[in-house]
Parts: structure tokens; sequence; C-alpha cells
């Protein structure tokens, strides 16, 4: 992965929640926080937080006298995410490495994490974190998109910036959020980290946006393949923009549009 796969800044983060959110993430964010609410944990840590979209979901369902520690590894999504978020004693926000979490050993009931783990360089030394700050029986529950083949419109817009860069063509996608989708590799990473209950459910549903602009929005500049854009030419970001939606209008249509998504769902236990 890219250092520039891991660069969530300027206005990245807004446009990220604006367009990306309700594109793709937000009906993940209620089934993961529907299965954290149904294990009832009293302490709940949440790693590569992004936005807050999970955290918006969540907090609401947690009991009273929970406590919920957010995190992430960039500030700016984290300082993002704490805007949109309204006062709720129970929160701490915190700057953390999800590969170095600055917390005591089993400090947690639950560890969750809504599609980050395809970030992290070294992804059994994160799910070692995960388990040390784990009390015994807790949970480690995460997810993961699948294959870029299997989530219509990262693969159409993929395909489009390979016309328009025909040369350098931008990969973000295929490398990294759909670059961690073999169930087996999962496993075997989590083994490594001393996880042995390890549940995997592949779950589908339907990405619906208002045009084929909004998507192309979304994914061209509410995510880092702006900053791999951009690196080809800070003048070429709308250009590109305009023909990913083009090719996306052939594909789907005018107005409103709807195509499959896909992502693996983890829960592994201590």
């Amino acid at each position: 992965m890219s250092e520039i796969d891991k660069v969530f800044a300027g206005s990245i983060p807004e446009n990220y929640d604006r367009h990306m959110v309700p594109l793709i993430f937000a009906s993940y964010a209620r089934d993961m926080s529907e299965r954290v609410a149904a294990l009832a944990p009293k302490s709940v840590l949440e790693t590569a937080a992004g936005s807050g979209v999970v955290t918006r979901a969540l907090a609401p369902m947690l009991s009273p006298d929970a406590r919920y520690v957010v995190t992430d590894l960039n500030q700016p999504m984290l300082d993002y995410a704490k805007s949109r978020q309204g006062a709720d004693s129970r929160i701490i926000w915190q700057k953390a490495d999800a590969q170095a979490l600055p917390f005591e050993d089993a400090a947690f009931d639950l560890v969750c994490c809504q599609f980050g783990v395809m970030f992290l360089p070294d992804r059994p030394s994160g799910y070692r974190e995960a388990r040390r700050v784990l009390r015994p029986g807790g949970s480690f529950l995460f997810n993961a998109w699948d294959r870029i083949e299997e989530n219509v419109f990262a693969s159409d817009v993929t395909d489009a910036l390979a016309t328009f860069f025909p040369n350098d063509p931008p990969r973000f996608m295929a490398r990294t959020p759909h670059g961690y989708h073999d169930t087996a590799l999962i496993r075997s990473d989590l083994a490594k980290a001393g996880f042995t209950d390890v549940t995997i459910e592949t779950r589908e549903a339907q990405s619906r946006a208002p045009s084929a602009q909004h998507v192309a929005l979304a994914y061209c500049q509410g995510t880092p393949l702006r900053n791999e854009i951009e690196a080809r030419g800070p003048d070429r970001l709308e250009a590109a923009t305009d023909h990913a939606a083009s090719v996306i209008t052939i594909r789907h249509g005018s107005g409103e549009i709807s195509a499959k998504i896909q992502a693996h769902i983890i829960l592994a236990r201590i």
C-alpha cells in the first residue's frame, strides 16, 4: 500500500462523509452497530473511525453507563467525526494507531473497526493489538470489502480512470479498499494474532445514488483516490471526475442509479 493511500486531508473528510458514507458505508454501519449492541458491551474501542458513521449509529444503542473510545490515525478525519457527533460524556476521542494502541491490556469488552483493516501495513500486528486490549471473552468485530468485481461502482470508476489515464491508471480502489478480500488470508492473519474463534459472513447490499455524478464525486473526490488523480496533474481532477460520471451514466443510465456492493463481516472472539 502506498503512503498516499492513507492521506485523508483537505476536503476529503467532508466529501467522504457527504458522498461516500450514504453511498456505501451507511448500511454497513447500521449492521455493525446492531451487531455490537447485541453483544451489550460496557467498554468499546473503535479503531479507524473515519468520519464517524459507525460512531453516530452506535452511540445511541450503547447503555448509559458505557465507555466508548473512538480513535483514528488521521487527525482531520477524527476532528470531522467529532464535529458531527452531539455532546456525549460517554465518548472519548483520541488519535491512535491501531497497530500500537495507547491502552492497557484487557481494557475493553469489544473492539470494532469498519473498513479500516485494509489500510494497516501489518494486519497481524493490528489484530494482536486488538486482542491485547480485549478482556477475556471479548470480541473483535470488523469488516472488509470483497473483491472489486463484486462492488460495481468502485469497479466502474476504476475502469473509467484507466481509460482517462491509460499510461498510468490510478489503482487505489483495487489496491487498498478492495485489496484484502481473501477470507483464507483474513483467517490466517487472525490466527497469527492468536484468535482461534473466528466467524466470517459475506453480506451483499445495494449502493444507491441520485446520479452518476454523485458516484463519481464520491470516489474521485471523497477518498484518497483524489490524491492519486491530482498526483497526475492538479488540473485533472474535475475532468477525471466528469469522465467517470459519463462512463457510469452509459453503464447505468441517468437519474437515480443502484448497484451491488459486497463485504465480509468478521467476528473474532477470545
